[in-house]
């Protein structure tokens, strides 16, 4: 489809099936020495299960706070891995400020779902991965939503490969980054029903770190609609045997859609997350 040399990335293979296991890890981390009780975070799914999986792992209990319109496929794999789980909050900022007061009241750490420098930090590893598989890459492709995977993805091939072009992708449904950028600052954005369920969410009213790092580091931000991602998540099944979630699928989806934009070059697409067979 594209005249060029494209390779995916596929972080649906990380053990808890995305990406996010790298920011939680560090995260969490960077917090044993400090004496926490337990753990708190807020997320759409796929980073509280990756907290509670590191959680796990370290003997801490884990508190996920989600929005009330989480999929039950994504709560139910949540309590599988041990998380308690609240969905009272109305979206994705009013998870995070739960999550923050419950971490206050108990003595937890809040593991933030992007903006936190051990979150970005650990997220910008796959940058380094991407540095050693692929020197010769010209251009990184990678879904936005919150913006932590990008920022730190940027920042990391800024100092190996400072030549490499990295072109973020929203959903056109989910388009907080884009929308923030174009404002230039954070604004609210109405949450909306999408097959990227893990793009959804805005950057929070205190956004201190990913929405500055994405506008500095990012070549450029682009929109892509439900269309592009479903015909995208389709064909990386068929052709490359690949099972992912919607969201997973953006960057895929904008680079098929733009072939011109990627011809003759050799191109990084990554695919972050797997699909959710409990997903409903």
């Amino acid at each position: 489809m594209v005249d060029g040399d494209v390779h995916l990335v596929c972080e649906n293979e990380q053990p808890t099936g995305s990406f996010k296991i790298r920011g939680a890890s560090n995260a969490v981390e960077s917090l044993l020495g400090g004496g926490v009780d337990g753990l708190t975070t807020a997320s759409t799914g796929n980073h509280a299960r990756a907290v509670a999986h590191v959680g796990r792992r370290h003997g801490l209990p884990v508190r996920a706070f989600v929005s009330r319109d989480v999929s039950g496929g994504r709560v139910r794999r949540l309590r599988e891995l041990g998380a308690d789980v609240d969905t009272t909050a109305r979206d994705q900022t009013d998870a995070i400020r739960h999550a923050r007061s419950y971490a206050d009241a108990h003595g937890y750490g809040f593991i933030p779902p992007f903006d936190h420098p051990a979150v970005i930090a650990g997220q910008g590893t796959l940058g380094l991965d991407v540095a050693e598989a692929l020197p010769v890459v010209d251009d990184v492709v990678v879904p936005v939503s919150g913006g932590g995977l990008a920022a730190g993805v940027a920042m990391a091939l800024e100092h190996t490969l400072p030549h490499v072009r990295v072109i973020g992708v929203c959903s056109d449904r989910a388009p907080s980054m884009k929308a923030a950028l174009e404002a230039g600052r954070p604004v609210e954005v109405r949450e909306r029903t999408t097959v990227a369920e893990s793009l959804r969410g805005g950057l929070g009213p205190h956004n201190a770190y990913t929405f500055r790092l994405v506008r500095d580091h990012l070549d450029t931000v682009e929109l892509v609609d439900e269309r592009a991602i479903t015909e995208a998540q389709k064909r990386l099944s068929s052709a490359d045997l690949l099972d992912v979630e919607g969201a997973a699928a953006a960057a895929a989806a904008y680079v098929s859609s733009h072939p011109q934009t990627f011809a003759a070059r050799h191109v990084a697409v990554i695919v972050t997350g797997a699909a959710d067979a409990t997903d409903d």
